[in-house]
């Protein structure tokens, strides 16, 4: 099992990442696929199939740095983290371990060994950790890595939403069959039903609207974590151009959040040049919310909650104190809507402050008060 391979050249147009320049890196990479790649590589990667781009990094820690900084600039989570094999693999294993540990969103993510040969002693190693995918040679990373992930993240994908509903179901007796939870459940059925009855009519004319306005869907479908990080579709009425996620990165600067290196990801434009002028309007009266009484009477989500996010965002919600909001049911208004919503000046730290502190203190009672008071928020001072 080698590190090197005879007559192979150094990938010359990537260059490994050092804790100082990784971010300048990373800003050049197409969002779309980034591969991670740790520890040096030999091999000329540039005419892998699939529309991949590679970092290359020297270590995990410059490894971990890198996820990081890819969570932050595009929002994205990595494709694929290849680690390639080298003389402190036990000990490197065991670190990644306790990462992906303390970071149990990223467990989705492919995680190949690499190696210039495969023995049956190497297979044996991998097998002890879970999050090593599989050992893979050269003759995959330049032919069948694109099959590869794809298969690999479907699987992941699913096995990571499987432990989180069977957490949750193991989770819900403790709370099921309380009054609160009986209440909160018929008043959040009752109330989604009724409305989405009554304002039929009116969701039918702003659908006409949409589609008049710009061509593309009239609703807008993302996957979002809720409670205990439970992903799940979420809808809203398009507000933007049909290309808008495509614009994203144009306009990281203009974010009132800032870019908050090293901590949350949290995306918040004033004036965002994407909304149409249509969608200004159904954001500032907040109807663009309401095809989220679909998710409430699926059961993803509650009237009053706190807000499902992006997968990008609750990947960098996961360290003990942070990960506090997730013990909450996710909503369509909460504390932070009543209380926050629309201003400038609001801090990440806020934001989640405000999220805890519903998550610590949330019941039947607490949000019936949290309903009353979510028609004056409705309006916003701000157009953000």
């Amino acid at each position: 099992m080698g590190t090197s391979t005879p007559g192979l050249t150094p990938v010359t147009p990537m260059k490994p990442v050092h804790e100082k320049t990784e971010t300048a890196v990373i800003r050049q990479l197409n969002p779309e696929k980034i591969v991670i790649f740790v520890g040096n590589t030999y091999l000329d990667i540039r005419d892998t199939p699939g529309n991949f781009k590679f970092l290359v990094v020297q270590d995990l820690n410059a490894a971990q740095a890198a996820i990081s900084e890819v969570l932050n600039v595009f929002r994205k989570i990595p494709a694929v983290i290849i680690y390639r094999f080298n003389s402190k693999y036990e000990q490197e294993c065991e670190q990644w371990e306790q990462y992906f540990k303390d970071n149990q969103i990223l467990r989705s993510i492919p995680f190949f060994m690499y190696s210039e040969q495969v023995s049956e002693q190497l297979k044996t190693f991998a097998r002890k950790y879970t999050f090593i995918d599989e050992v893979i040679t050269r003759e995959c990373l330049v032919s069948t890595l694109d099959n590869k992930i794809a298969f690999v993240s479907k699987f992941k994908y699913l096995s990571v939403i499987t432990r989180q509903e069977t957490a949750a179901e193991n989770q819900l007796p403790a709370v099921k069959w309380t009054l609160g939870y009986f209440l909160k459940r018929s008043v959040d059925v009752i109330a989604a039903s009724t409305l989405l009855l009554v304002l039929m009519p009116l969701l039918l004319l702003i659908a006409l609207a949409i589609r008049i306005e710009s061509k593309g869907p009239v609703l807008y479908a993302a996957k979002r974590a809720g409670r205990n990080y439970k992903v799940f579709r979420f809808y809203k009425f398009r507000t933007m151009v049909p290309d808008a996620d495509k614009k994203l990165q144009q306009l990281s600067h203009l974010n009132q959040y800032g870019n908050n290196e090293g901590g949350a990801v949290f995306y918040k434009v004033t004036n965002d040049p994407r909304i149409t002028r249509f969608g200004a309007f159904l954001r500032n009266s907040s109807i663009d919310e309401l095809p989220q009484l679909l998710n409430v009477i699926k059961g993803d989500m509650s009237l009053v909650g706190n807000r499902p996010l992006p997968l990008y965002e609750a990947a960098s919600l996961t360290t003990d104190d942070w990960s506090q909001r997730f013990n909450a049911p996710a909503g369509i208004t909460g504390l932070w809507q009543i209380s926050k919503r629309g201003n400038k000046d609001m801090s990440v730290e806020e934001r989640i402050g405000l999220d805890i502190s519903y998550a610590n203190k949330h019941s039947f009672g607490y949000d019936m008060w949290i309903m009353m008071n979510t028609p004056f928020a409705l309006v916003q001072k701000e157009n953000v």
